[in-house]
């Protein structure tokens, strides 16, 4: 029901047009991509990360282009997995695709979740969206994540005009990123840590796991991992 009553509204031409600036000034995946045996982005190395689209995203990519086909799970031989489960934790009007790889990328048929990558809406516990945090599992991979100062302030207003729009149309999908972000201050709770935020507001800062208190800070003060230290 919420597919057919609210999915359809999504404009996705409209929603690519109006985000498609890069994250950076430079081509972070350059900078990555030595780090894996395979000689991808690790964004793009489909053993990596498994890109998803919104049904009416999938709707638009059939038509007007080759790149993209639902995953299969057989994509990368040495770890075959089984689709049907992982879907089934998927919210709702979304799937699992996968592309031909990052030579035969076509940037105006990125899926939302290939440009928003390695970011997602912060939303607080009382269900505030206030900028950009990101997925702490590429923490050593993506060279973005050591290198936030090099977000363009274009990229991150463009980020934040897309979800709000889509929460507007789709306030369920504001409800799954609140459960996300809980997610991410349990595990920052554990690990002792502050989560970094690139505000919506323009600012960075560092959000107290606990209260949720938020301190702007320089980028300098970020951390930088893995492969970037």
């Amino acid at each position: 029901m919420l597919y057919m009553l609210v999915l359809p509204r999504l404009n996705i031409e409209r929603i690519y047009k109006n985000f498609h600036v890069p994250t950076t000034p430079v081509d972070c995946g350059q900078h990555c991509a030595v780090h894996n045996p395979t000689g991808k982005p690790f964004c793009c190395d489909i053993c990596q990360a498994v890109p998803v689209a919104y049904h009416p995203e999938w709707d638009y990519l059939k038509p007007n282009t080759t790149l993209w086909q639902p995953w299969r799970g057989d994509e990368c031989p040495h770890e075959p997995t089984d689709p049907a489960p992982l879907q089934a934790d998927l919210p709702d009007g979304m799937l699992f695709v996968a592309c031909k790889g990052p030579v035969f990328c076509e940037r105006e048929y990125r899926t939302v979740s290939c440009r928003q990558f390695p970011f997602f809406p912060y939303i607080t516990s009382d269900f505030r969206f206030i900028g950009m945090a990101y997925d702490w599992d590429f923490e050593s991979r993506c060279w973005i994540l050591s290198n936030l100062d090099q977000v363009t302030s274009a990229y991150r207003q463009e980020f934040i005009e897309t979800f709000d729009q889509l929460f507007n149309l789709w306030p369920e999908e504001m409800e799954n990123y609140a459960m996300l972000s809980e997610d991410m201050r349990e595990h920052f709770l554990t690990v002792k840590r502050r989560i970094p935020l690139l505000h919506r507001k323009g600012n960075f800062a560092l959000v107290s796991p606990g209260n949720e208190r938020c301190q702007t800070v320089q980028p300098n003060q970020f951390k930088k991992y893995g492969f970037y230290r």
